[in-house]
C-alpha cells in the first residue's frame, strides 16, 4: 500500500497543470507581442529610411536646377532678368535641364498645390520661350516632387546686403539680379520640418 501511495504522488494535480498551461500561454503571448512590436519597428524604420533617401534625392534634383539659375534677358539691350519668386511659387531660367541631358536652357517652375493634402510640383519647359505664346510650345515635363507638403514657404537671399536678409518675393525685372540663395521650408505629412537652402552659383560667383 505504501508503494502504491508513493507512485500516485509522482503525478501532477489539476491545479498544477492549469497553472503551467496559463504560464505557458502568458509566455507565448509576451513573445508574440515582442516579436510583433519588433517587426513593426523594423517596418517603420525601413519606411522612414526610404522616405529620407527619396527626400535627399529630390533635394539634389531640385538643387541642380536652382543652383544653375541663369540671369536670362529677353535681349542684349534689356537689363531685366527673368526671375519671379513668390512665397509659394518660383519661376526662373536654368542652365541645367534633364530634358536636354543635363545641358541647355530650360524654363523651370516650382509651385505648391493644396490638392491631395498638398503637393510640391516642378515643371520644366524647353526651349525657353517667354510670354503667353510660348507657354504651351515645345517640350514640357510636369513632375510631382513630394506629396503631403504643408506650410510651404520659399524665401530669397539678397546679395546686396550683409548678413542673411531673406525676403518672400524676388522680381528680377525690378532688382536686375538673381538672389544669392533660395530657401525652401515646409512640413511633411508626419509634421517633420524640412529645410533646404540652395545657393545660386551665378550670383555667388559674381559677389
Amino acid at each position: 500500500m505504501r508503494s502504491l501511495w508513493l507512485k500516485s504522488r509522482r503525478g501532477f494535480t489539476l491545479i498544477e497543470v492549469t497553472l503551467a498551461m496559463t504560464l505557458a500561454a502568458m509566455i507565448v503571448a509576451l513573445l508574440y507581442s515582442a516579436f510583433y512590436l519588433g517587426l513593426r519597428a523594423m517596418e517603420k524604420a525601413s519606411v522612414h529610411s526610404e522616405d529620407s533617401q527619396r527626400l535627399r534625392s529630390i533635394e539634389t534634383f531640385l538643387g541642380s536646377y536652382i543652383r544653375s539659375a541663369y540671369p536670362y534677358r529677353e535681349s542684349s539691350r534689356s537689363s531685366a532678368i527673368f526671375f519671379s519668386g513668390e512665397e509659394d511659387r518660383l519661376t526662373f531660367i536654368s542652365s541645367f535641364s534633364i530634358g536636354m541631358g543635363g545641358r541647355g536652357m530650360s524654363r523651370v517652375t516650382l509651385s505648391w498645390s493644396d490638392e491631395e493634402g498638398g503637393v510640391l510640383i516642378m515643371e520644366e519647359g524647353i526651349p525657353v520661350r517667354l510670354g503667353e505664346e510660348g507657354d504651351d510650345a515645345g517640350y514640357r515635363n510636369k513632375l510631382i516632387l513630394w506629396q503631403g507638403v504643408r506650410e510651404l514657404r520659399i524665401q530669397y537671399l539678397d546679395p546686396q546686403r550683409e548678413g542673411e536678409d531673406w525676403t518672400e518675393q524676388w522680381d528680377g525685372t525690378e532688382r536686375r539680379s538673381l538672389p544669392r540663395a533660395v530657401r525652401v521650408d515646409f512640413r511633411d505629412e508626419d509634421q517633420e520640418e524640412i529645410h533646404w537652402v540652395f545657393p545660386v552659383m551665378m550670383s555667388v560667383l559674381a559677389s
